[in-house]
């Protein structure tokens, strides 16, 4: 286009914006990738792939007439494989075998440990367990503090019977309890086969109470009349094996008492005391008393019954029943015992019950083949209560 003499230039605004705000080719703008390249964990360092987008524009254009779009479809899959081929091998690498370093959640370290002690009297057949103290709890409460307290539950069987709980501290991460929460009728074949779960939980108003952590120490640990003590890291919490038979739940414990009198010719039972038996009522209580029978019971003349005890959960009964019975017609008999508990104007509850007699198990037949062996010498034994007994009716 030719200009006239005295005639101004004429700059469209395509042109300016060309000259003052790109007065050169136009440039890539880098990622902040290519600044700090990242290089898969465990492999060397190697250069990476160029990035260069105006070398790539120029091959591309001079290519498109040569090769055409398919052989650009497959030189950026190439482009693809050279720089996240080495990261996909690692991170197969990863789905096998678990980064351990970079681990990010609740571990133990965050939910903080607990002090305590468990001693097993035998003679008494009482777990003691002490609580002292608890360091470093995670927060759970908005003010970064929390309001712990410790509760106690015996595995397998675990029921609102068996659990036992500290006080609450509110507003710490470091509670001292010092206190000593004790558990009745323990036995030796309990210290076998049960597992002690620990769980420390805060203590919300107006909202459910929240967990924090849990140990779970097997009683088998212990020694006898030694006290251990202990100082666990808080685990999450573990699942609770669902193979244990919820008909027998536990639903507290039972001390018995059998002898068999030669001078009276019939065998004494026992009522002596029940501890941790499950609440029925509202208030968190139970008005319990016990029934037993020897059967079989043709006549249904064998049944007996101890007086009730108001609001309690821990009751102590000490009343001896006399059944008129041949020696040699006690190894064809089954003592069974049930709990209630009393209620005015409707059906009274069951709590739980234990049977005694050549077709039980465990301490169940060992007891009642110890009264047998011994003549005219009393045995107690406590005895665990569960939601089921075989051949017994539940009404009253």
């Amino acid at each position: 286009m030719t200009q006239r003499k005295g005639e101004k230039t004429t700059i469209s605004i395509q042109e300016h914006m060309a000259i003052d705000v790109c007065p050169g080719p136009i440039q890539p703008i880098k990622q902040i990738s290519d600044y700090f390249p990242r290089y898969p964990r465990g492999l060397p360092p190697t250069a990476p792939p160029a990035l260069s987008r105006t070398g790539s524009l120029q091959s591309t254009s001079t290519n498109q007439k040569s090769e055409g779009p398919a052989a650009d479809h497959s030189r950026d899959e190439d482009d693809l494989d050279q720089a996240f081929g080495a990261t996909a091998l690692v991170a197969s690498k990863k789905d096998e075998e678990p980064d351990v370093e970079g681990y990010d959640s609740d571990d133990s370290t965050t939910l903080g440990t607990l002090d305590f002690s468990l001693l097993y009297d035998q003679e008494n057949n009482a777990l003691h367990c002490t609580i002292n103290k608890a360091k470093g709890l995670k927060p759970m409460d908005h003010n970064g503090l929390s309001d712990p307290y410790v509760k106690l539950h015996l595995l397998p069987g675990a029921s609102k019977a068996n659990k036992l709980r500290t006080k609450t501290l509110r507003n710490t991460l470091n509670p001292v309890w010092s206190e000593t929460l004790t558990y009745y009728g323990i036995t030796d074949e309990d210290m076998v086969r049960k597992t002690l779960r620990i769980s420390v939980c805060d203590e919300d108003k107006f909202r459910h109470n929240e967990f924090i952590g849990e140990t779970r120490i097997p009683l088998k640990k212990l020694k006898p009349n030694q006290t251990k003590n202990f100082s666990n890291c808080l685990e999450k919490q573990l699942p609770i094996d669902k193979t244990d038979d919820k008909s027998l739940e536990e639903r507290g414990r039972i001390m018995i008492s059998l002898k068999y009198s030669s001078q009276k010719s019939g065998l004494v039972v026992g009522i002596i005391r029940c501890a941790h038996l499950a609440a029925m009522d509202a208030n968190g209580f139970s008005d319990p008393y016990v029934k037993t029978y020897l059967k079989p019971d043709e006549n249904k003349k064998s049944k007996h019954k101890t007086a009730v005890k108001k609001k309690t959960l821990n009751p102590e009964f000490n009343e001896e029943f006399f059944y008129d019975i041949k020696y040699a017609d006690l190894s064809k008999k089954t003592l069974e015992v049930t709990v209630w508990d009393y209620d005015i104007g409707k059906s009274n509850d069951f709590i739980g019950g234990v049977s005694l007699g050549i077709n039980a198990n465990g301490e169940r037949l060992k007891h009642w083949f110890d009264c047998l062996k011994n003549k005219d010498k009393k045995i107690e034994r406590w005895h665990t209560l569960t939601n089921e007994l075989p051949g017994s009716g539940y009404n009253e």
